[in-house]
């Protein structure tokens, strides 16, 4: 008969053998081969890049960008690697590191909703780092990119978002062993030393949610460190330097250290499943805002609400409904969410976005910097903005939304968005995304130069084509 406490305790998670993960990860790093990968995928592939890099030429034109680059340029190293957006180049980590920050500074990239990770603003300055490194063809920049997006995803959605929940970022921690598998991919590591770098990223990897509290700018960070913590990961094995067996699953793995201990609710298989065979790429989302993805489905309902409404002064409260996951990251503490004090903590507010979304019927880079942030009527909306918990999210497969508008005449508008634009389900176009990219450089190139930026990026998945003549390319468009 069990105990009490034998009752009691959660059922132990089906944990794969030492190493399993890791070694299946370094197997398909190195064995999957360019033409085994879908022809669309490929395609798909050079519209997230694309889509990074225009988001990243554009934070070059932000406080932010510009100190960061201040900043590392005191310690960085010249070398071969363009830095986006700025007329310069850097050794591979330094590289890797701004580069990073910079496709990740506006909040504007692709998220894998079901891993809650950005996988493309780590593996991308990665394979662009390695690649230039090993003056590799651009299509196995291609494929190695892919590798490290799949890796990553997975990665992530072992932990089925619990991440957000104790105060860690999956974009910082899931991509620095899988940028590890990127860079030694082009590297030409063997299996074993992809095992390797793997267990040596495992002691780099980092990233916290406390910029919540007050919109700091360190988030934007995480990727790019991660794409460097890859890059030295890679570099370290290959010199025959030893990392941990069991990176993921060990008893101070990866999953337990950062879930605080408990992994009962950890789904293993998830880090291969499909592996090689169903390409999480395409369950990645392009975002149609420039916002935390986890508000989306509110931010559609609003707008799509915003039509309905009659003047503000005659609104009595507003409901959104947001999936118990996400409270911490984009509802709390409230008082700070209803009047942000900065961008980025407007981005990760539920109160401000619902209220711009009712507002102005729509939510743009404009609408979450500078003035827009003093827009009184905004904000007196966003005081009356509650949340509470939507008991029907698809959260994390979808990330819902639902938004109650009440009337002081006692009339109730409400709309809801199930699956929010921009998941796998509701994609943004191709052509559509060439369009945000042009419009995101644009600000710092000009339209003549960010089309060119998109032709390049477009028409680089070619055997002939050599990681310096692009990164040359590159550099003269910066």
């Amino acid at each position: 008969m069990l105990s009490s406490q034998e009752q009691s305790a959660p059922a132990a998670p089906d944990r794969p053998a030492p190493g399993a993960i890791a070694r299946e990860l370094a197997r398909f790093a190195h064995d999957v081969t360019d033409t085994a990968i879908p022809q669309r995928v490929r395609e798909r592939a050079l519209h997230h890049m694309l889509d990074a890099a225009g988001i990243g030429v554009a934070s070059s034109m932000h406080d932010f960008g510009r100190a960061a680059f201040d900043g590392l340029s005191t310690l960085a190293g010249e070398g071969a690697v363009p830095v986006l957006g700025f007329k310069a180049r850097w050794a591979p980590r330094d590289a890797a590191t701004i580069n990073g920050l910079l496709c990740h500074g506006l909040d504007f990239d692709d998220t894998h909703l079901r891993g809650v990770i950005h996988p493309t603003v780590a593996q991308f300055p990665a394979a662009v780092s390695a690649a230039v490194m090993t003056n590799a063809t651009m299509m196995e920049f291609v494929t190695a990119y892919l590798v490290g997006v799949e890796a990553s995803v997975r990665l992530a959605s072992v932990a089925h978002g619990a991440f957000h929940g104790v105060g860690f970022h999956p974009s910082g921690i899931c991509n620095a062993p899988a940028a590890a598998l990127t860079a030694g991919r082009l590297m030409g590591l063997s299996v074993d030393q992809l095992h390797q770098a793997q267990g040596i990223a495992l002691s780099m990897a980092s990233g916290t949610l406390e910029f919540l509290e007050d919109g700091a700018w360190t988030k934007r960070l995480h990727p790019g460190w991660a794409a460097s913590a890859g890059l030295t990961a890679a570099a370290m094995a290959q010199a025959g330097y030893i990392g941990a067996s069991s990176p993921y699953s060990g008893r101070f793995g990866l999953f337990r250290t950062y879930l605080g201990g408990d992994d009962t609710a950890c789904d293993y298989g998830a880090a291969t499943a499909g592996l090689g065979t169903e390409w999480e790429l395409l369950q990645t989302a392009i975002k149609p805002y420039p916002a935390c993805h986890l508000t989306h489905g509110c931010i559609d309902a609003a707008i799509a609400l915003s039509a309905q409404l009659p003047d503000a002064a005659e609104i009595e409260q507003v409901t959104a409904l947001v999936a118990r996951e996400t409270v911490q990251t984009i509802c709390e503490p409230i008082d700070n969410k209803r009047r942000p004090k900065n961008g980025y903590d407007a981005q990760f507010s539920i109160p401000f976005l619902v209220a711009t979304g009712l507002t102005k019927g729509r939510v743009s880079l404009a609408d979450v910097e500078g003035a827009a942030l003093q827009d009184q009527a905004v904000l007196s909306l966003a005081q009356l903005v509650r949340y509470e918990i939507d008991d029907a999210s698809g959260f994390p497969r979808h990330y819902s939304g639902e938004v109650i508008v009440k009337l002081k005449s006692g009339e109730t508008l409400r709309q809801r968005q199930q699956i929010n634009s921009g998941a796998p389900e509701m994609p943004v176009p191709d052509d559509e995304i060439v369009a945000k990219a042009i419009a995101n450089a644009g600000t710092a190139l000009g339209p003549a130069a960010s089309e060119r930026l998109c032709e390049l990026f477009l028409g680089m998945d070619r055997a002939d084509l050599r990681a310096s003549a692009w990164a040359d390319e590159l550099a003269s468009m910066c």
